[in-house]
């Protein structure tokens, strides 16, 4: 007989005395063979002794944000199937089941869970809107239709954790899994969660604006690293479409009188040309080294073993 996969359930959090007994109470329920990990990330509070009373493997991240916390949690624990959760009690235990089974039906690598808010509060307003605005930004550059890029409810198969590299250090971690991803063609999938408020006393420690803006400047690096020849293709043809907007004027006056009266101005233009021929060239040439990049993301990914059957 096949021995059932091992899951492991993976909780960051940082001062979440309030919620995280119930979130471990919750998911033992839910997933009661699953192991429960909590990562505490520097609490000030009682988070620590809360989460060992309520009966989950604690371990520590010294090192501050959530993008640490993951990068910690995804290279210690080792299952078959790992399911990411926060620690605030927002996210419903009862929808990992069908998750999981999504996963395994489908022979997927990831499932988000799409948030459904039961409670007003659940979602405000600032935060609904810059995750509208970050998930068309990222489905317009990568390609694909994701509805909730920015939930922090997934599931994982161990193919996709151990081939992962994380590289951000806070919130914009969920970014970057959606694009590891796109990036490399991964079989994904959303499934509708319910969505709650967080419990009274509770506090988010996600900055509309500051968090929004990291968030966006993790899409655009990953952008410019990723379709390296696209991003510096579209900077060198708008200097060079400047550069022959001011060369027009210029070589008409040569042409009827022979003269280039205007030096300063036919120096810059040429200048922005070079400026566009040679990014458009660095484009070509990171183009690519990402390509080789992506293979070797792919190996790494492929040497995994895949979901037990």
């Amino acid at each position: 007989m096949t021995a059932p996969p091992r899951v492991a359930i993976l909780i960051p959090c940082f001062n979440e005395e309030v919620a995280v007994a119930t979130v471990v109470n919750d998911f033992r329920k839910a997933l009661p063979a699953a192991t429960i990990y909590v990562y505490d990330n520097n609490s000030t509070d009682r988070t620590c002794e809360v989460a060992s009373q309520a009966g989950a493997v604690v371990r520590g991240e010294p090192r501050q944000g959530k993008g640490h916390v993951v990068r910690r949690m995804f290279g210690d624990v080792d299952a078959d199937i790992y399911v990411l959760v926060d620690g605030d009690a927002t996210y419903d235990a009862t929808s990992a089941p069908a998750m999981i089974e999504a996963l395994l039906n489908d022979r997927l690598d990831m499932v988000v869970g799409r948030r459904i808010e039961q409670q007003v509060a659940a979602y405000r307003l600032g935060h609904r809107t810059g995750n509208s605005l970050l998930t068309g930004f990222l489905s317009m550059t990568f390609g694909q239709n994701f509805k909730d890029v920015l939930s922090g409810y997934r599931v994982f198969s161990r193919r996709f954790v151990k081939s992962f590299p994380v590289l951000s250090d806070g919130f914009e971690i969920e970014t970057e899994l959606s694009v590891h991803a796109l990036q490399l063609a991964l079989p994904v999938a959303e499934i509708e969660t319910p969505y709650f408020a967080r419990p009274q006393g509770s506090i988010s420690k996600l900055s509309t604006w500051k968090d929004g803006f990291r968030i966006l400047g993790t899409i655009m690096k990953l952008y410019r690293s990723e379709k390296p020849l696209r991003f510096f293709g579209t900077i060198g043809l708008f200097f060079g479409i400047v550069s022959i907007g001011l060369a027009i004027p210029i070589t008409v006056t040569y042409l009827e009188t022979g003269l280039v009266p205007r030096l300063p101005t036919a120096v810059l233009s040429t200048g922005l040309m070079i400026v566009g021929v040679l990014s458009f060239s660095s484009g070509l040439v990171l183009d690519t080294v990402t390509r080789g990049r992506r293979e070797i993301k792919l190996l790494a990914y492929l040497a995994q073993p895949s979901l037990p059957d």
